[in-house]
């Protein structure tokens, strides 16, 4: 089984990372490192996480730096970035390595959100619908490659938001990314804090501005307000 780095970015999740990282899978049990990428918590969020017998490695804040930090030092033949907030399918290393083995060289599970709003399994859906569609995968998909590939292409952009997307972007023009059919399950606390159909409007607003050339930092201003 090759080995598999999971790449965690954070920032003041005291409140979640102990029980983000007690979730996955040991590394006594398979060839598996956790490495957590923080952007300058100031709450007990490294502590935590070395507690938890995780390697932590800081960056300045922003996703795409703090990823990009944490793939540096990986020593894994396959990368996986994880949210926090989301949690893997007890299977996912095994799915994973069989994908890798069987030529893929990168890809995302589809996604389930964890909350009580009804709207929240359609968005789930539609997330998962639109990821086969286009070849375009979101960090809530927890998105996994190939160290060669990541290499490749230098990682992910160091923009300030859509890093995700335009990774997917980049990779998809290599091969199409393995969708695995076995969903991630990720917290909707931040839809259901700030409104569900708010949330879905800000996000499709940003995206569509994305698309036609806004500055990320730019969008990630929008951003930020709404989701800290």
């Amino acid at each position: 089984m090759r080995r598999l780095s999971i790449v965690l970015p954070v920032l003041n999740e005291a409140a979640t990372i102990g029980d983000a990282l007690s979730r996955l899978p040991s590394a006594d049990a398979c060839d598996v490192e956790i490495i957590v990428a923080d952007g300058g918590s100031r709450d007990e969020t490294v502590a935590i996480a070395q507690a938890h017998g995780a390697r932590v490695v800081r960056s300045l804040r922003g996703r795409a730096l703090q990823m990009n930090i944490g793939a540096q030092v990986a020593s894994g033949d396959v990368l996986l970035f994880l949210h926090a907030d989301t949690q893997l399918p007890p299977d996912a290393v095994e799915l994973i390595d069989r994908l890798i083995a069987d030529g893929a060289q990168w890809g995302r599970f589809d996604v389930r959100i964890d909350g009580r709003h009804p709207l929240l399994a359609v968005i789930a859906t539609m997330m998962n619908l639109r990821s086969r569609l286009t070849g375009i995968a979101t960090g809530d998909q927890a998105i996994f490659c190939s160290r060669g590939l990541f290499d490749s292409l230098d990682g992910y952009a160091p923009i300030a938001l859509m890093e995700d997307i335009d990774f997917s972007t980049r990779a998809r023009s290599r091969s199409r990314p393995a969708c695995l059919s076995a969903r991630v399950t990720t917290s909707g606390r931040r839809w259901e804090r700030r409104g569900v159909l708010r949330t879905i409007m800000l996000m499709w607003r940003l995206r569509l501005r994305y698309f036609f050339g806004a500055d990320p930092r730019d969008l990630v201003r929008d951003y930020r307000p709404h989701h800290e």
